[in-house]
């Protein structure tokens, strides 16, 4: 079986708008975070994937990225490597949620991983 979409962001050069606008379409919920400039989106209740809309600059270009759940972050950096990607973002532990990276495919696209705790 593969490695599951766990979690997806939107980063976002209007983040306010980009919250109230799924929050109307799909009835997602945001926690957000004023000091961090990040919210916690929670798409519905059980198995369903959980997101987060960042505003960009201090979080990046604006993009949408999902990660994948992967026990061994380098080792999919590595691999994502010998098949043409590059890697965007080292393995950054995020305090309490795992780690993290970022690579791009061949074409550019981001794709995240994340071995959370």
């Amino acid at each position: 079986m593969g490695q599951p979409v766990i979690y997806f962001e939107y980063v976002s050069s209007k983040p306010e708008e980009t919250m109230s606008f799924y929050s109307q379409l799909f009835g997602w919920t945001c926690d957000h975070d004023e000091e961090q400039h990040y919210a916690m989106v929670q798409t519905g209740p059980g198995q369903s994937v959980m997101g987060g809309i960042a505003g960009a600059g201090q979080w990046g270009d604006p993009r949408v990225t999902v990660y994948a759940g992967v026990d061994d972050v380098q080792a999919y950096l590595d691999k994502a490597e010998s098949l043409g990607g590059k890697t965007v973002l080292a393995p950054m532990e995020v305090a309490d949620y795992g780690t993290v990276a970022l690579f791009a495919d061949p074409a550019g696209q981001v794709t995240g991983l994340w071995k959370r705790p």
